[in-house]
């Protein structure tokens, strides 16, 4: 029996880049950029925005695009030798003519498969052969879901390690009212303090200053409440210890060329990351982390989320 071709249509994007749209029967929709295998737009079925795309985001190489979710790899940050957030964020991808098997959801036929391979620029910074597989998926239900396969391909015998993040910006309507819970009483790496090791003592992360932190042994479900919207986001990951969490606030906001100075009022960058403990593959050897994001109503009763087991 064949099986069902994804559905998703390629178009053109802002400066012409080629762009994949996925579309779901029910209005809601995603789109991802061939330049960074960039997520830059997930909407729910009212037409609502999901994530939050600078509102001076370059389209243009060798620019990545601010917002979305940006790819970091093969280096999170300057955790390294190589480019802030490493290269995959602002190179060509292509579209996976023939990927290898994986599950995706039964329901759904709105996925892209896309594939990097290093350019002779990048082995030149970075002397590794690798394929770089994702699966982006819009599911039945509106979760957004991205699967991303690292493959050691060096015939010279020899192991690399690298660092990831999906570097998810969501939009909030209002960072002030927005909690974030699933990361109380964790340990994490404060990089506006040179990175030292702190414990989170509240019982739920909240927002009043420039925050920039890097959660470590993190579970595989995070919440991040929205207040006024009376929505939660639901971050589930596999093979991603790590979580970021960041907001840049004025200051910050001000030395960013491409981010709105009022930008971080309506944006929380929420992380699924692998930092602390770098991936390493022997030739051969593949890494897989997955990225499932949702948004689900919710209510509140003394600032606490009701009980509709979210984080169960």
């Amino acid at each position: 029996m064949a099986t069902e071709r994804p559905s998703f249509e390629l178009a053109k994007g802002i400066n012409g880049l080629d762009k994949i749209i996925l579309r779901e029967s029910r209005n809601r929709s995603a789109e991802v950029y061939l330049y960074g295998g960039h997520v830059t737009s997930w909407k729910n079925e009212n037409g609502e925005e999901l994530l939050h795309l600078s509102s001076k985001a370059v389209f243009k190489a060798p620019k990545p695009i601010r917002g979305g979710i940006p790819l970091c790899f093969p280096q999170f940050s300057n955790f390294g030798t190589l480019e802030q957030h490493g290269f995959a964020r602002n190179r060509i991808w292509e579209v996976d003519a023939s990927p290898p098997p994986l599950p995706t959801n039964s329901s759904s036929n709105a996925y892209v498969d896309l594939i990097l391979r290093p350019s002779e620029d990048d082995l030149k910074a970075w002397p590794h052969n690798f394929e770089f597989r994702m699966r982006v998926d819009l599911g039945s239900e509106g979760e957004l879901t991205l699967t991303s396969r690292i493959r050691n391909t060096n015939s010279d015998g020899k192991p690399f390690t690298f660092t990831f993040a999906y570097h998810t910006y969501f939009s909030v309507s209002d960072i002030s009212e927005v909690r974030v819970e699933g990361l109380e009483t964790l340990d994490y790496l404060d990089n506006l303090k040179n990175r030292e090791r702190f414990t989170e003592q509240g019982d739920a992360i909240t927002f009043e200053s420039e925050t920039d932190k890097i959660y470590l042994s993190t579970p595989t479900k995070i919440a991040i409440l929205d207040h006024e919207k009376k929505r939660t986001f639901v971050v589930r990951k596999d093979g991603l210890a790590d979580a970021v969490v960041w907001n840049p606030w004025d200051k910050r906001s001000k030395t960013i060329s491409d981010l709105g100075d009022e930008d971080y009022k309506h944006m929380l960058c929420v992380e699924a990351a692998a930092i602390e403990r770098p991936i390493t593959l022997k030739p051969g050897e593949e890494w897989k982390g997955r990225l499932e994001l949702s948004a689900v109503p919710s209510s509140y009763s003394s600032g606490q989320l009701d009980p509709k087991k979210v984080l169960e």
